[in-house]
């Protein structure tokens, strides 16, 4: 995600603020309290009573966020959206692991009203605590066991607003709106797991008026119009974080072609008010993907694209999955950006939020990338730029302090510049081979700042000790030399393997 900042800064590419994620949790009353019907046992622990899973994953920056005791591999999402009053009536089938015997579990979930939800057919008992959505099926779920939860729920969806008065969750009203859930927004629109480390499939079933479009994730499967409504089929086959999950609705100019690097469809939907100043940016995709799967190895996943909405649709850039949302055209830098997202943040995606400079760093140091490979300009100008920036050295990129601080610039300058020091201190040919077998490794899966450095230090054969703390954790701003180069051995412990 590109930090957030005004149209004018976006369109210029100047100096950009950066962006405060705070989410917006607001109570609200315990709604239903349901009867119980059957729930057959799952394991042979019959005779051990099962414990509630927990209301949050610890996470250091949202620990309410998640929830504990399953994890979820698959989301079927029905949306009935009226752009007119703004309601929403929909249905989220929760395919789920159980991680431990439960005898409840939560969802998260901001706003709207729960009407029914079930347990493998069977009516769960629901309270409402907060944007806790805690349900107890009749007998409890055994530990191993798959189990499918019903939700059925309407309402206006909410936009959450941030400390710095941006906006996240269901944003927009009239004929144009989107979803976008970076870092707790989701739970705005559907009820579910949303911690980045429990990643699912999806299939959105969106039905909205004839005559809007609905984009969302994946490919689309079916569009059909009958009695004034069109509902729009879109699968999600790849694992997907449920922060990179979009709704955007509007009048949107949508165009499927097979352009892009090895005939991967890219769909792209487009506001008529700014699509004469889109052509030159969604003309660029071809080859922005294929110099990312030359960069970065092979595309993760089965479709990508674009969606462009009209300045002010929301704050900021998002890196939504397979297709990343833009408020207007922007420069090729913004859409470098995004798309490399697609390998640094989306297939590989965050263990928790601690350690999101290993998608924002990767995304910032593709933009050096491509200007050093397409414009000539070399990385290091870029480097000795951000170096410059007094606003890079507030915090380590790995160590933000607070969860204001998730999105500010330390995160993407210094982040980038860890990987350029990186590049100077083991060469091209190891350093682009270790972001290559990075992706590769963890593709489809989370990964942490630890998991990266352990990685690099095994990729290269190198004691990179001293990068680490002076680049990824330093409080101290390094002189501007390049990396030192460590013996070809690694330690027995330092402090990227704690």
């Amino acid at each position: 995600m590109h930090q957030r900042r005004s149209l004018h800064q976006r369109q210029s590419r100047r100096r950009r603020p950066y962006r405060v994620v705070v989410a917006l949790l607001t109570a609200l009353p315990i709604l239903i309290l349901g009867g119980c019907s059957g729930h057959g046992e799952k394991d042979s622990a019959a005779g051990t009573p099962g414990t509630p899973g927990a209301a949050g994953l610890g996470d250091p920056y949202f620990p309410h966020l998640g929830n504990g005791g399953y994890d979820v591999t698959h989301y079927a999402l029905t949306l009935d959206y009226d752009p007119a009053t703004r309601r929403l009536d929909a249905t989220a089938a929760i395919t789920a692991r159980a991680k431990q015997r439960l005898s409840a579990f939560n969802l998260d979930l901001a706003g709207l009203t729960v009407a029914h939800a079930s347990v493998d057919g069977a009516r769960a008992g629901v309270r409402r605590a907060g944007t806790e959505l805690t349900l107890r099926p009749r007998a409890d779920i055994g530990r191993g066991a798959t189990f499918r939860t019903v939700v059925r729920y309407f309402g206006a969806p909410r936009t959450l607003t941030s400390a710095d008065r941006t906006r996240e969750g269901w944003i927009g009203s009239g004929k144009r709106s989107v979803a976008l859930g970076q870092p707790t927004g989701s739970m705005a629109w559907f009820p579910g797991n949303h911690h980045p480390s429990d990643k699912a499939a999806y299939d959105l079933r969106i039905t909205v008026p004839k005559g809007q479009q609905a984009i969302s994730n994946g490919e689309l499967r079916s569009e059909r119009t009958t009695g004034g409504r069109t509902v729009f089929d879109w699968h999600c086959a790849e694992p997907m974080a449920g922060y990179l999950a979009t709704v955007a609705v509007g009048p949107y100019r949508v165009e499927l072609s097979r352009d892009a690097a090895d005939g991967i469809p890219v769909h792209t939907a487009v506001d008529p008010a700014v699509a004469a100043d889109s052509a030159d940016l969604l003309a660029r995709i071809p080859a922005i993907m294929k110099w990312g799967e030359k960069t970065f190895g092979p595309y993760p996943f089965s479709s990508t694209g674009v969606i462009i909405g009209r300045p002010g649709d929301a704050d900021y850039n998002l890196e939504t999955q397979n297709r990343p949302f833009l408020p207007g055209p922007g420069g090729t830098g913004i859409l470098v950006h995004e798309l490399t997202h697609q390998w640094f943040g989306n297939s590989v995606t965050p263990k928790s939020w601690r350690d999101i400079w290993l998608n924002e760093g990767f995304a910032e140091y593709a933009e050096w990338l491509w200007a050093e490979s397409k414009d000539g300009v070399p990385a290091q100008r870029a480097f000795d730029r951000a170096y410059a920036d007094a606003e890079n050295w507030a915090f380590p990129p790995a160590e933000p302090p607070t969860a204001a601080d998730i999105s500010a610039r330390p995160v993407y300058g210094r982040g980038a510049m860890v990987l350029h020091q990186l590049r100077l201190a083991v060469g091209d040919g190891a350093f682009f081979a270790l972001v290559r077998g990075w992706a590769q490794a963890h593709r489809h899966g989370n990964a942490s700042t630890a998991d990266f450095t352990a990685f690099a230090q095994q990729r290269t054969d190198r004691d990179l000790t001293a990068l680490w703390d002076a680049w990824l954790y330093g409080s101290e701003k390094p002189p501007p030399s390049n990396a030192p180069r460590g013996p070809r051995q690694q330690p027995e412990a330092s402090r990227s393997a704690q």
